[in-house]
């Protein structure tokens, strides 16, 4: 399998260089034509047979299609679930984008005491399981687009009242 790298901007003034698959430039390509949208990066999870977009902000729309039918194209197209996200500069924001900001109260970035950086979110203990997602589905996501674009390498996802500080 070869790898090509494409270098973009992630986050305030960080140039992150993202090796994709010659099969995730293919997915980007496919999307784009099906969409008419544009897909900043691509990442196939085989865990959880799914490929994630992340679209330009304002973009989404337009990805989605009137009804969800032109999504639905796609998955036809590709035989797997596809996930979008929208990206955000701020990792707050694209955290939010991730997991359905309607149901996130608040996000909090900290450097840890050994240097790396932890995403805290906070939702609703009613609604923490659409959050979390089914078998954390969403909370993987998460987790992964936060480690590579913002290098968050912790993301837990918690109800204010259970938060110990």
């Amino acid at each position: 399998m070869s790898r090509s790298e494409i270098e973009f901007k992630t986050g305030k003034n960080m140039t992150e260089t993202i090796k994709l698959t010659t099969d995730q430039i293919k997915l980007m390509s496919l999307f784009q034509n099906v969409t008419g949208a544009t897909a900043r990066d691509c990442i196939e999870d085989e865990k959880l047979d799914r490929v994630i977009f992340v679209v330009n902000p304002g973009k989404m729309g337009l990805a989605i299609g009137k009804g969800g039918t032109t999504i639905r194209n796609l998955q036809n197209v590709v035989k797997r679930n596809v996930e979008l996200v929208e990206y955000s500069e701020e990792p707050a924001e694209f955290l939010k984008n991730m997991l359905n900001p309607k149901l996130i109260s608040e996000v909090k970035i900290n450097k840890r005491l050994d240097g790396s950086m932890q995403a805290i979110i906070l939702v609703d203990a009613k609604k923490k399981g659409i959050v979390v997602g089914r078998e954390g589905r969403n909370a993987e996501k998460a987790r992964l687009l936060a480690k590579r674009y913002f290098q968050i390498s912790s993301v837990l996802i918690q109800s204010p009242e259970k938060i110990m500080e």
